[in-house]
């Protein structure tokens, strides 16, 4: 990797929803990005954990596919040529003599920006595993965290065990195509919408879900990473097997902000603390957008991490452009480059 650096009016740290709208807020100002994010494609959670999971509440779309809502951004970004530097992780960031900040990742990449915008959610993920014996022999083969493919699952039995607001909303898409879904939880009281939850008792009631309540995980049958059965158990020692082919595990994400936590951004719960209406932080010329921001009345939805992202690109552009008067324009007037 060489040494050195690319040179950007702004680096944005972080390819999920909110930073790919970013890339298009500071493109109509007349400022380049580049975007660093640790997965290997852009996206963040829509693309990782739910690509095939309808999200509800994006402005002008009654229903939209986590994957459908990231390719439409990165379209809307891409007049603006934003250079992406994907699997890779933002480990040190410093401020240059010039007043700019040098941000230099763990392979080697180095950025010289003129301004920092952290659109990094809650930060690096993974899943949340539940204590079973032999666990690593059968995932990502029939023991799984998140869905990719529905379709992958048509036919099958599946064991689907959580409470949440994933469990309930994948037991609701698969029961259409899987031979069997059970669902496992400890309790019979879920933590996920309600209207969801309806919908899923109403399909047990239907024979189309069987419901396993009270019941926990307790061991896997299989061979050669494919399951035969999970096996689960009640408080009191009660096993039984349910036969299965796979087992979708939603026990939530555990959630880990990295070397961001180094960089002395005033860090509330894992979370940087930012001024609204700018969301600067506490370094100057650093910004933070989306799910790892918060303020008073702080709401962890998509849409208003796209309302940050323009704020915070407005304000990032005296710093690009020093003394140039902004006449912000309506994009309906205004346009988009080759459109």
């Amino acid at each position: 990797m060489s040494a050195t650096p690319h040179r950007t009016d702004v680096a944005i740290i972080g390819a999920g929803p909110v930073g790919l709208f970013a890339v298009f807020e500071c493109g109509m100002l007349k400022m380049s990005c580049h975007v660093v994010d640790a997965l290997d494609m852009v996206g963040g959670q829509c693309a990782a954990l739910y690509p095939e999971k309808p999200i509800y509440d994006i402005p002008g779309h009654p229903a939209i596919d986590g994957a459908d809502l990231i390719d439409r951004l990165a379209q809307q970004a891409a007049p603006f040529a934003p250079t992406y530097h994907l699997a890779q992780q933002v480990e040190k960031m410093t401020r240059t003599d010039e007043g700019r900040w040098l941000l230099e990742t763990n392979i080697g990449t180095k950025i010289d920006a003129q301004a920092v915008i952290i659109a990094a959610g809650a930060g690096a993920f993974g899943p949340n595993r539940p204590p079973l014996d032999g666990l690593e022999k059968f995932e990502g083969t029939s023991v799984f965290y998140m869905v990719r493919r529905r379709q992958d699952f048509a036919g099958k039995r599946v064991v689907i065990a959580g409470g949440g607001d994933s469990a309930v909303d994948w037991t609701l898409s698969l029961a259409d195509i899987a031979e069997k879904v059970y669902v496992v939880h400890r309790r019979p009281k879920f933590r996920a919408a309600p209207e969801s939850v309806a919908r899923m008792e109403a399909l047990v009631r239907d024979g189309r879900v069987e419901m396993v309540v009270p019941y926990q995980l307790s061991g896997l049958d299989g061979a050669d990473g494919q399951l035969t059965a999970v096996r689960v158990a009640t408080l009191e020692g009660e096993e039984k097997a349910l036969p299965a082919d796979a087992l979708l595990a939603f026990f939530g994400l555990s959630m880990n902000l990295g070397p961001i936590a180094e960089w002395g951004l005033g860090l509330e719960r894992n979370h940087i603390t930012v001024t609204p209406p700018t969301y600067a932080t506490s370094a100057p010329g650093v910004y933070a957008i989306g799910d790892i921001a918060t303020y008073p009345g702080k709401l962890k939805l998509i849409l208003c991490g796209f309302a940050e992202a323009a704020q915070a690109a407005h304000a990032v552009h005296p710093l690009v452009h020093p003394g140039e008067a902004l006449h912000f324009e309506y994009s309906t007037s205004k346009g988009v480059p080759g459109a």
